[in-house]
């Protein structure tokens, strides 16, 4: 039994999450499609521990890091959390936002979701493969557990191409699922987190269709490659700066 307290309220609403609720004769690939863009805000913040706590501090990083007469990239943007945060942070003058997803629905409500909010820093948002973008004069770029879902032996392409285009003192921020080198904390920081879910409302049949769902499209990486990928990329000043279960974010200074 968890100790967590549960949510209740969150089950309650018409948009939440309740996608593995029924048992499913196939669990089919997880996949960021129409039915996942309606449930998502509730989605991620039952899923994810300290969800809301990374994107409040993308937001102070903006403002500490994002330079005059540069670029900002959101790279997997989804429905703009993090866009939005960073918007609101910005102080520097005669910067803009790029935001990329390569989910046609999501770009559609990430639009939607950007008009709504006003804002100083113009922001534009792109359907596209974050492969194939070309990282320029940036001053700040997100990974906001994006990565994971691209494949391994491309992951060191995509962040040497990050890393060319940030300027001197630019920051990149990943955030992601995290699998520990050593099986037996591995096995409870799952645990822990599946007890996370739980008192979130999720049931024992979410959890398990929702694992299964995952296990072909999510490839998790330990902290130890993490940064020494960032490393071969060619950052300088490296760090994890929140943590919580199997979740993880890292910046990481050029």
């Amino acid at each position: 039994m968890s100790n967590y307290p549960v949510n209740t309220a969150a089950m309650q609403n018409s948009d939440t999450d309740l996608i593995y609720s029924s048992p499913k004769t196939q669990v089919k690939d997880f996949a960021f499609d129409a039915q996942v863009v309606e449930v998502f805000p509730d989605m991620i913040s039952r899923s994810v521990p300290g969800y809301n706590t990374i994107i409040d501090t993308i937001g102070k990083l903006s403002q500490r890091f994002v330079q005059d007469n540069s670029q900002v990239y959101d790279l997997g943007c989804s429905l703009g959390a993090a866009t939005l945060a960073m918007r609101k942070g910005i102080t520097a003058a005669n910067s803009r936002i790029i935001a990329i997803d390569n989910s046609t629905v999501m770009v559609e409500r990430c639009k939607m979701h950007i008009q709504a909010f006003k804002g100083d820093t113009p922001v534009e948002v792109i359907e596209g493969n974050i492969q194939e973008v070309v990282i320029e004069n940036a001053s700040m770029v997100v990974l906001n557990f994006t990565l994971q879902f691209i494949d391994k032996s491309e992951r060191q392409a995509l962040i040497n191409n990050i890393a060319k285009g940030i300027k001197p003192g630019g920051l990149l921020v990943i955030s992601e699922k995290i699998s520990d080198s050593d099986s037996t904390i591995d096995e409870h920081l799952i645990d822990l987190h599946h007890n996370f879910k739980r008192a979130n409302g999720y049931s024992e049949l979410e959890v398990a269709q929702k694992r299964t769902a995952l296990e072909n499209v999510m490839r998790t990486d330990s902290t130890e490659q993490h940064i020494e990928r960032l490393s071969a990329a060619g950052f300088s000043h490296i760090s994890p700066w929140f943590q919580c279960f199997n979740f993880i974010s890292f910046i990481a200074i050029k």
